[in-house]
């Protein structure tokens, strides 16, 4: 069974968003304040489903899915668009895979000794973030 992804996540490196925003995308005057931002990841598990949550002091996202489950997706405050999901085990990592007009879309997440690993992708860029667990939240 893979480490429990569920907790309080605050960042701790941010590589390539601009780019994998850029593939996205997403103006550059966004893209700007983006990359500036100390991201908080909270992960929580209720039942078979999951709650991924992504906060800043710019915008906030959210987005609740089950393991093996497609589900319809909106990007609202991202990069808005409407798109399919699924998202699935493989190993030790939680993967998705996003389908709509970006090509090889997608992210995936995992545990790596005490952080929480983040990379996002597509059309070929690829943005690594890691995350500490706060004990404080």
């Amino acid at each position: 069974m893979p480490a429990s992804l569920c907790g309080t996540w605050d960042m701790v490196s941010n590589v390539n968003l601009e780019g994998y925003m850029m593939a996205l995308g997403i103006s550059a005057c966004v893209r700007k304040i983006a990359v500036k931002l100390k991201l908080r990841k909270v992960i929580e598990q209720q039942g078979d489903q999951y709650i991924a949550k992504t906060l800043s002091i710019f915008k906030n996202y959210t987005v609740c899915f089950g393991v093996g489950e497609e589900f319809a997706e909106f990007t609202k405050g991202l990069d808005n668009r409407h798109i399919k999901a699924l998202v699935k085990w493989e190993g030790n990592k939680l993967v998705c895979e996003q389908i709509g007009e970006k090509k090889n879309r997608g992210w995936a997440h995992w545990i790596e000794e005490d952080k929480l690993h983040l990379e996002l992708y597509c059309e070929g860029e690829v943005c690594k973030q890691v995350f500490k667990k706060n004990a404080l939240a």
